[in-house]
């Protein structure tokens, strides 16, 4: 007995002497390393308590304390902040290749079919064929010409018509009527906005569970909650859609022809060539991507800039005038006419810099240790580039509060990934695929809504009672949505349908 217990008590001893030599090993090499500045993390919850319900401003506010790199922790992970353009070029353009993968989070399970879209897919096979397929069967110069026709189409019906997808779908959706989406689902234009504003909130929230594994399952928030309902939705409407185009190539036989993106890549799906397989998930995530980023970027974007044009009515003036000047008023404004609109393209920009469509970047991930700017980074640590922060830059910008899209005249500065003080649509190899498109979209329905209109607040609303509130989500949109009086300042011939 008294044997027995000398050796538990000897292995006690060389087990606790073990785990004192690991820790002053591992205090040692800590303490070798260098890191971003911080604030100290509180136990299992690390840095969350500082995070609000818009993280963009609040990690904008911890970039004002400790710098343009913070270094946080959120939960058991660790957590970069970059708020630079300096920053935000070493991550998506010197260190691209090591940041290139995306972390693991209940939204990208739940909503986009277990990572099957590009948006939030690992690094790798999926995503690298998935891109592919976008830059060059969707998104290159000769589709997007061969759409052309369908965007002049619906620009010309924007005064009575919102179109949500028809590039996309081959539909579009009435806002002042009932249309359907085929026979077997109903799909209104509310329902079908309903359900792009649940998919970009839940994919912006904060979800505890994705920072703290073990309470995943509890789902405090209710968030995988929703976003298991959420998906019950998707699943209808791609079935849905799905199922007609495949009904109507079958109808059509031989004589059938591609009319849009899905039937774009249910032909890709059913033939040769590709490097990995196109699941049935994988065409309901990469759809998806094709929807939520089509029709939010522009919705988002074109809502800010009319709210700032309207709380800014000279600049509306300046605008209208140059459209007047260039296009005149007998005619449309048409995409060959803007490169000879400065002006209008430096409010598109200023809207970019001071309401970025994601105010914090889709998260990056480390894939293996290493050094940026002089700092040492983990293998594994999430890396968010603040936009947001990087447009109010007084570095940068001056007066960075004020909307002033003059700043932009004269001077080179795109957004297209390669002006880091501008990254609208983000940089590197995980930028949009679909910037091309979605710029358009932005530039030909901000223009058409100035040339078309005479714009105003309601009588009882003052110009600085216009709420300028962000609501939650990944694209931060208008608190409240715009109300305005419109009125046709163009010949009425043109508004026909």
């Amino acid at each position: 007995m008294e044997a027995a217990l000398s050796w538990l008590l000897l292995s006690v001893a060389w087990l606790a002497s073990l785990v004192f030599l690991c820790t002053i090993f591992i205090s040692r090499r800590c303490k070798q390393l260098k890191f971003p500045p911080g604030p100290k993390p509180w136990p299992i919850i690390g840095n969350l308590n500082l995070i609000g319900s818009l993280p963009h401003r609040s990690l904008h506010k911890l970039s004002q304390l400790y710098g343009p790199l913070v270094q946080l922790k959120f939960g058991s992970y660790h957590v970069l902040v970059a708020s630079s353009a300096e920053m935000a070029e070493e991550f998506l353009k010197s260190h691209d290749q090591i940041f290139a993968t995306r972390p693991s989070h209940a939204a990208g399970k739940y909503i986009t079919y277990n990572y099957s879209d590009v948006l939030w897919a690992p690094y790798g096979s999926h995503w690298r064929q998935g891109r592919k397929i976008y830059m060059n069967e969707l998104f290159s110069s000769k589709r997007l010409e061969s759409f052309e026709y369908v965007r002049v189409e619906e620009m010309r019906a924007f005064v009575s018509r919102f179109n949500i997808s028809r590039m996309v779908l081959g539909k579009h959706f009435n806002v002042f009527g009932d249309d359907q989406l085929g026979s077997n689902l109903i799909l209104s234009v509310q329902e079908l906005q309903e359900i792009l504003d649940e998919f970009f909130l839940l994919n912006g929230v904060f979800n505890i569970g994705d920072w703290i594994p073990w309470l995943y399952f509890l789902d405090l928030q209710g968030y995988v909650k929703r976003m298991k309902t959420l998906k019950k939705k998707l699943n209808r409407f791609h079935d849905n859609v799905f199922d007609e185009h495949k009904r109507k190539k079958k109808e059509l036989g031989k004589d059938f022809m591609a009319q849009d993106m899905v039937d774009i890549l249910l032909q890709l799906a059913d033939g040769p060539g590709l490097d990995v397989e196109l699941t049935y998930d994988a065409l309901r995530g990469l759809t998806l991507d094709l929807i939520a980023a089509g029709t939010e970027s522009t919705a988002v974007t074109v809502e800010w800039a009319i709210s700032e044009l309207i709380k800014h009515p000279q600049l509306i003036t300046q605008a209208t005038e140059e459209l007047d000047r260039v296009i005149g008023r007998e005619r449309w404004v048409e995409e060959r006419d803007i490169p000879q609109l400065p002006y209008l393209d430096a409010i598109v920009k200023e809207t970019m810099r001071k309401h970025p469509v994601a105010p914090l970047l889709p998260p990056h991930m480390a894939m293996e240790d290493c050094n940026v700017a002089g700092y040492d980074i983990r293998k594994g640590t999430i890396v968010f580039v603040s936009t947001w922060s990087i447009g109010r830059d007084p570095s940068l910008w001056e007066q960075p509060e004020e909307f002033r899209p003059e700043r932009f005249l004269g001077r080179k500065i795109d957004v297209k990934g390669q002006s880091f003080e501008l990254l609208p649509f983000g940089a590197g190899r995980r930028m949009c695929p679909a910037f091309n498109l979605g710029l358009k979209m932005i530039q030909l329905s901000i223009a058409n809504l100035l040339q078309a209109f005479n714009w105003k607040l309601p009588d009882n609303t003052k110009v600085e009672d216009l709420s300028m509130e962000e609501a939650p989500g990944i694209s931060a949109p208008r608190k409240f949505p715009l109300v305005a009086v419109i009125e046709p300042r163009l010949p009425l011939h043109l508004y026909k349908i």
